[in-house]
């Protein structure tokens, strides 16, 4: 390759990531809605690819069908849980508020019930002054419930940038189903890697996907449900939205649910209602515990599965940067970043994976 020729293509790999990094800046005020659109897209990629093959190739026809039933069995649940989270959120602001629902004085309650040696050792860790740790919990509660109140207001603000994205989504969605395996074989082709790497990458990036989203979620929507039921049962205020912050926590292992329905239960028991202690307690355990035991390796699979503590890091940092969307963007990083240590340093007991070569130059 002579100088000249040399030149030119560095021009023009700056050119190139220039407008890509431009075309990324322009896309980000509706990240959420590509993001979206294109991992509903890898889900629903399968039932598009087998109505297609049953329409006898009428691509048009078969991303419309796809794109109507992940509206209905996807978008408008989403929409209408939603919408009564915050309802119940603005209830339970307006209940603290009122005095009518009181977490100081349920805590001071508990904390009455604990015997002297418990109180012994309270004091020891200067957590004795239930008065001061009275009064931090029922601040904490009305924060949190104002901020789900003032969702409401917010929502409703934001309904034309709202409906811009969600339009977005949708228009893009159709197209990516429809389009689909055309855009990745041009992708694959555009990325400078062996095809063995590739398709490595490529393999380890759907799984991830497929699983966060489809057996994450699952796991902790059915964990979030049989909570806010049990809740609901035992009469306990705000059993939806108790559920929903179940599921939501679900999505961490080693804590899940649990952070829950284990304090309520042992308020339960500190204030004399037994039974509904030891109800709630074997619930969570043999029923809550179990599902996530059950249904993840049939959804996720155990050959996919990233260890735990990954997991939970990755996770916590994506939606510490990106909000709701982190839940399934960190996991996805951390497992793009382990697929390529992989291959770049294989595990003993597996083959070895020799790294892609650079292209050598001619001269």
């Amino acid at each position: 390759m002579s100088q000249s020729s040399s030149l030119h293509y560095r021009v023009f790999l700056l050119l190139l990531a220039g407008v890509t990094l431009a075309f990324a800046w322009l896309l980000w005020p509706f990240y959420g809605a590509v993001f979206w659109g294109a991992i509903l897209a890898i889900i629903f990629a399968p039932l598009q690819r087998r109505l297609s093959a049953r329409l006898g190739g009428r691509r048009n026809m078969a991303a419309l069908i796809t794109l109507l039933l992940v509206l209905l069995l996807v978008i408008m649940p989403v929409a209408f849980i939603s919408g009564s989270l915050v309802r119940e959120g603005a209830n339970l602001y307006q209940s603290i508020k009122s005095g009518q629902l009181n977490f100081g004085a349920y805590f001071q309650q508990a904390m009455e019930a604990l015997p002297p040696s418990v109180h012994d050792i309270l004091a020891r860790f200067d957590l004795a002054d239930i008065p001061s740790l009275q009064e931090k919990l029922s601040a904490g509660a009305m924060q949190v419930s104002q901020f789900l109140a003032t969702q409401a207001l917010s929502i409703g603000q934001d309904t034309f940038q709202f409906v811009i994205s969600f339009g977005i989504m949708l228009y893009l969605l159709f197209f990516l189903l429809r389009d689909g395996p055309r855009l990745s074989a041009r992708i694959s082709r555009a990325i400078p890697l062996s095809e063995t790497h590739k398709h490595h990458l490529l393999l380890k990036f759907t799984t991830v996907v497929r699983a966060t989203v489809k057996g994450n979620i699952a796991v902790a929507a059915s964990q979030g449900a049989l909570g806010g039921i049990m809740f609901s049962i035992l009469g306990i205020q705000g059993a939806m939205l108790w559920g929903v912050i179940m599921a939501f926590l679900s999505l961490l292992p080693a804590v899940g649910a649990g952070l829950i329905w284990a304090p309520v239960a042992i308020y339960f028991l500190l204030t004399g209602a037994t039974v509904k202690g030891v109800v709630l307690i074997l619930f969570g355990v043999l029923v809550i515990g179990m599902v996530d035991n059950i249904l993840r390796p049939i959804l996720v699979g155990k050959d996919t599965k990233m260890p735990d503590y990954a997991v939970l890091i990755s996770t916590l940092g994506g939606m510490a940067l990106f909000g709701l969307n982190g839940f399934v963007i960190g996991p996805l990083i951390a497992a793009l970043f382990m697929a390529c240590w992989d291959l770049f340093a294989p595990a003993p007991e597996e083959p070895a994976a020799r790294p892609a070569e650079a292209p050598t130059k001619q001269e």
